[in-house]
C-alpha cells in the first residue's frame, strides 16, 4: 500500500511564456522537502491594455487548467499571474470562485495574495516596480488606490513581451529599486511573476531598511499560508518569514 503521508502540494496556473516562477519558487523553498509544486500553463505572451491581451485571462481557460491540477490532488491552486492588478480585484475574486467551484480546492491569485499581505502587514503606501509599460502601471495604481493602497512612486521598464521580463537583470533593477525606497513607502513591490525580484530583496532591504514584497515570493507565501504549511526564509522578504 502507498504511504498516506505526503508533502503539501501547491498547484500553479502559469502564464505560458513565464520562465521565472517555477524555478524561482523552488529556489525560494531551498532544501525543504515538505512542499512540492505542480504546474499547468495557459496561453499568455504579452501584457498590454487591449482586448487581445485581456482575453488571455479568460475564466473558462482558468477553470480547465484548475481541473487538470485537481487530478494531482493538490492542496491549493494559485493563478500565478498579476493580471488582476490592472483588470481589477473583482476579476481575480471571480477566478477564485470559479476555480473553487470547479475543483473544491482552496484557491488564490498573485493579486489577492498581495492584498492579503498588505492587510497582514499593515501596508498602505507602496513603491511599485514593474517591467510593464507606463499605461499598465497607471492602471495598476488606480486599481490599488480603489482598494486603499497608495502608490507613492513607481518605476516601469516599458516592456510588453512577457518572455522578456525574465531577462531583466539584478543590475538593471537595483538603481530604480533604491530610488523607489527614497520615497519612504511601507514596502517596495516587485509586481510580475516573471521578474526575478526575490533575488534582490535581501540586498534592497539591507540597504534601504524598506521591506520588499516580490510577486513570486508573495504568491508562494499565500499558498503556504492557505495550506497551513511553514512560511518562508527572511532572505526572500522579511515580512514573509514564519514568525
Amino acid at each position: 500500500m502507498p504511504s498516506t503521508q505526503r508533502p503539501t502540494r501547491i498547484g500553479m496556473i502559469v502564464p505560458s511564456s513565464n520562465t521565472c516562477l517555477e524555478p524561482q519558487s523552488y529556489r525560494i523553498l531551498g532544501e525543504r522537502t515538505d512542499v512540492t509544486i505542480h504546474s499547468t500553463r495557459i496561453p499568455v505572451t504579452r501584457i498590454a491594455l487591449d482586448d487581445s491581451s485581456d482575453k488571455q485571462f479568460d475564466v473558462e481557460v482558468m477553470r480547465e487548467a484548475a481541473r487538470l491540477l485537481a487530478t494531482s490532488d493538490v492542496d491549493v491552486i494559485a493563478w500565478n499571474g498579476t493580471s488582476g492588478s490592472w483588470l481589477g480585484l473583482e476579476h481575480d475574486r471571480e477566478l477564485v470562485a470559479q476555480i473553487q467551484d470547479a475543483t473544491g480546492i482552496p484557491a488564490t491569485t498573485s493579486t489577492l495574495a498581495y492584498m492579503d499581505a498588505f492587510a497582514s502587514f499593515g501596508t498602505e503606501r507602496i513603491s511599485l516596480f514593474t517591467p510593464y509599460t507606463e499605461d499598465v502601471n497607471r492602471k495598476i495604481i488606480r486599481a490599488y488606490a480603489g482598494n486603499g493602497i497608495t502608490t507613492v512612486d513607481h518605476y516601469a521598464l516599458g516592456l510588453s513581451d512577457n518572455e522578456s521580463f525574465a531577462r531583466v537583470t539584478t543590475d538593471e533593477m537595483r538603481p530604480g529599486s533604491l530610488e523607489l525606497a527614497d520615497a519612504g513607502p511601507d514596502a517596495i513591490v516587485y509586481l510580475c511573476t516573471n521578474l526575478y525580484g526575490a533575488n534582490i530583496a535581501a540586498e534592497i532591504e539591507g540597504r534601504s531598511d524598506v521591506p520588499v514584497l516580490d510577486s513570486v515570493a508573495v504568491t508562494l507565501w499565500h499558498c503556504l499560508k492557505l495550506a497551513k504549511a511553514p512560511l518562508l526564509d527572511t532572505k526572500w522578504g522579511r515580512l514573509l518569514a514564519d514568525s
